[in-house]
């Protein structure tokens, strides 16, 4: 069956963290190994909740300053330097934008509460760009749950194997292909590419 419809994750494939230094900073201070600050803030037991929807970004933000005792001046100097070396791909966002109207096009993530408003806000991810945008603390499920899959497909209006899924954890990859998606699984933008063009092409 040809492709009808291209989904792309956002964190780890829209939108990356190219500037790793902001973050070292804090690990450094904090004694953290490499990627240990995104661990502990995406990895607790509070932002997996809040992936779900039940728990909110603060709530996150709070186990985060009480592991590491930080007051509140502190827990806003980290939230500013986690987020900052977060960069856009433009390229690869006009890639998705430009694939409508021949294809149907899609954002699915596992986000916290409130991220669709922040993402809008800071990066200019509206839902305009594409024709679903879904966000696992808004719907209550989170990948590589398959019922955020069929979901994505009942709003799609189309058959799991016309769709192709772009997602940087091979988890989330196996999920979708489970439900019978094709799937990429995102490591550079000119591999994530060439492989999603090689698909479309068939």
């Amino acid at each position: 069956m040809p492709i009808q419809a291209v989904l792309f994750d956002i964190g780890g494939v829209l939108l990356r963290t190219e500037d790793q230094e902001p973050r070292r900073k804090w690990e450094r201070r904090l004694g953290l190994p490499a990627r240990g600050l995104a661990d502990a803030v995406f990895n607790c037991e509070t932002a997996r909740l809040a992936s779900v929807g039940q728990a909110t970004q603060q709530d996150v933000w709070r186990a985060v300053a009480e592991r590491f005792r930080l007051d509140d001046a502190k827990l806003r100097d980290l939230q500013r330097d986690f987020w900052a070396g977060d960069r856009l791909d433009e390229q690869l966002l006009r890639y998705l934008i430009d694939l409508r109207p021949r294809y149907k096009t899609g954002v699915l993530s596992n986000a916290w509460p409130g991220l669709r408003a922040l993402y809008a806000q800071w990066f200019g991810l509206t839902d305009d760009l594409v024709d679903v945008m879904i966000y696992s603390g808004e719907v209550g499920v989170m990948k590589p749950d398959a019922r955020i899959y069929h979901l994505a497909l009942e709003r799609l209006q189309v058959p799991a194997e016309s769709v192709v899924f772009v997602d940087d954890f091979i988890e989330n990859v196996a999920g979708a292909q489970a439900v019978g998606m094709r799937a990429v699984h995102f490591a550079s933008p000119g591999q994530a590419l060439a492989h999603l063009s090689r698909l479309l092409a068939e």
